[in-house]
């Protein structure tokens, strides 16, 4: 993982260090007309549809194109001048900011959802929660059977996505302290297929995103340590930062780069924006949230959540 980070300064050192930091001179000056290319992440390229075509149904003079990149990639591609946005599921590193300092460009972050590493078990598993030491163990290959956790008899068969995935990217240094997956896994590609192999393998578990799991599954309650409170994956405790995974999704732009931009980023962080993050499964994060518990009859540790203005 270092490594690939370390490769990646490199790459941004060298697209600073020959690209022209300037916006292109073709793009209007106009925040609701003109055309922009986004780098975005995968995992958030729905949302930023979602985004994107109520910007664009709003002003019919604004043409935002998305290409999927990967957050790494995005940056370099921002870095380059070959996209005017990267949107990317985690924050800057210190690396990629080392590089714009000394390539002499300027950029600026948005933050704009919260999302989460959310782990999943089959619905008929009855082990209900894990720390961050027993996901590791399971992930590395230490931890074998479901028993050892209080489940059944059976043998833990892991699930994981593509190792140059963003989200296995963040799973690696936040679940596994930067160690490599070493246990025998079954590899996929999107967090759709981990929800379909978990739903029909009972000794399965997997990580998707907070906007993944589906029916047939069940996310874990995780702690940091024993001994300290297990949080489950539900809306508010993802957006108080108790659960012990979770991430921020950012927008990054040069900061002389085009006008529209800037209209663009004020509609995602609007009232109207932050709604559609939140209709896409994610936490909204520029705009006030009420998390209204549901009643002690139902399971008490999901919430339901409204976005409201004061």
């Amino acid at each position: 993982m270092r490594n690939r980070v370390l490769e990646l300064a490199l790459l941004l050192l060298l697209a600073a260090g020959c690209s022209p930091a300037a916006a292109p001179d073709e793009v209007s000056s106009d925040i609701t007309r003109g055309h922009l290319i986004v780098a975005c992440a995968p995992e958030a390229h729905a949302v930023m549809g979602r985004c994107v075509a109520a910007f664009e149904a709003l002003y019919p003079n604004a043409h935002i194109e998305l290409q999927t990149r990967r957050s790494r990639q995005g940056v370099a591609a921002l870095f380059a001048a070959r996209a005017d946005m990267a949107v990317i599921t985690r924050e800057i590193v210190p690396e990629e900011r080392q590089a714009a300092v000394q390539g002499k460009f300027e950029f600026e972050c948005y933050r704009f959802a919260r999302d989460a590493a959310v782990i999943l078990v089959n619905a008929a598993n009855p082990v209900q929660h894990l720390t961050l030491d027993e996901v590791r163990r399971i992930y590395s290959g230490e931890a074998k059977r479901w028993s050892e956790f209080g489940g059944a008899a059976l043998a833990i068969q892991p699930v994981a996505q593509s190792p140059d995935a963003d989200l296995t990217e963040f799973f690696i240094e936040e679940v596994l302290g930067g160690e490599t997956i070493r246990a025998r896994s079954i590899a996929v590609e999107s967090g759709g297929a981990v929800v379909r192999t978990v739903r029909e393998h009972p000794e399965a578990i997997g990580y998707v995103t907070l906007a993944e799991s589906g029916q047939g599954t069940r996310p874990l309650a995780l702690a940091t340590i024993k001994g300290v409170p297990y949080f489950a994956p539900d809306l508010e405790r993802v957006h108080e930062g108790q659960y012990p995974v979770t991430r921020f999704y950012n927008m990054v732009v040069r900061a002389n780069g085009p006008a529209l931009t800037n209209g663009f980023i004020t509609y995602v962080t609007s009232l109207d924006g932050q709604k559609l993050i939140r209709e896409s499964g994610l936490v909204p994060t520029t705009v006030p949230v009420r998390f209204v518990r549901r009643s002690s009859m139902l399971r008490s540790h999901h919430y339901g959540d409204s976005t409201n203005t004061p």
